[in-house]
């Protein structure tokens, strides 16, 4: 194992040891593994493993309920994110902060159950890691740490702005057999890095049939269960999502 790759293990089995899932990454910050930040883990003889068949000179951290902790990630390349920055950085609460390869940063937050990944949403450029995801760990290359506290929780305030935008009203949705297959094929073929979003957007399309009535709640989650795991999800990971899905539309 060539020297930073040897490096980014002896990284992650101290990180693993604190509770993060971790996991091997490239140059390019892509997962080295089969499949992506799903085979994060906390066991260290698993994370050898990892390092031993798909070693990677970064080290990645699952974000969201496995590693407890979710990213704001801002890319300082975008003078939007730099502006979203400066604007409201004073309003954050203090926490643990890196500086990223390309000079921005990531502030690093306990997990809240209620935010999901998105991209730009506050402002381009700013990101967020949260289930779903994952994140570079920049200190395991030798990147700074700028305020090495633990982890504060998302202010209300910020929350509040990353929830997603309410739903259109409900519509009446006939679930032919085209338009099924048409879904959970859209589903099942979700590329690497979108299957649990898109697992996620299939629950809710099959959650406004249930609510008119047209398939039952238990053919639903099935059929969303097995096209995830189609797709490459683990099964628990699949049941998560639809459950997820299912219980977010079904509330709207």
């Amino acid at each position: 194992m060539q020297g930073s790759c040897a490096q980014a293990l002896k990284a992650a089995l101290e990180l693993a040891s604190t509770g993060l899932a971790v996991f091997p990454c490239g140059r390019n910050k892509h997962p080295c593994t089969p499949n992506g930040f799903l085979d994060a883990t906390k066991d260290p003889s698993i994370v050898q493993e990892l390092w031993r068949h798909h070693a990677g000179m970064l080290v990645g951290i699952r974000t969201g309920a496995t590693s407890g902790i979710d990213v704001l990630d801002l890319d300082a390349k975008h003078q939007d994110a730099r502006i979203w920055w400066h604007a409201h950085r004073a309003e954050l609460p203090v926490t643990r902060v890196h500086r990223t390869r390309g000079g921005g940063l990531h502030l690093v937050f306990r997990y809240a159950d209620d935010l999901r990944c998105n991209n730009s949403r506050l402002a381009r450029g700013v990101d967020v890691k949260a289930e779903g995801g994952y994140a570079i760990w920049w200190p395991a290359v030798g990147l700074p740490v700028l305020h090495d506290g633990e982890p504060a929780p998302w202010p209300d305030w910020l929350r509040a702005q990353l929830k997603p935008p309410p739903p259109p009203p409900p519509r009446s949705v006939v679930p032919d057999d085209r338009r099924l297959q048409q879904l959970l094929r859209c589903v099942a073929t979700a590329p690497e890095g979108q299957r649990n979003t898109i697992a996620f957007w299939g629950a809710c399309r099959l959650a406004e049939m249930v609510a008119t009535d047209l398939i039952s709640a238990n053919d639903a989650m099935a059929l969303v269960i097995d096209a995830a795991m189609a797709a490459g999800l683990p099964r628990s990971e699949a049941i998560a999502t639809a459950r997820s899905g299912l219980r977010t539309a079904g509330r709207s």
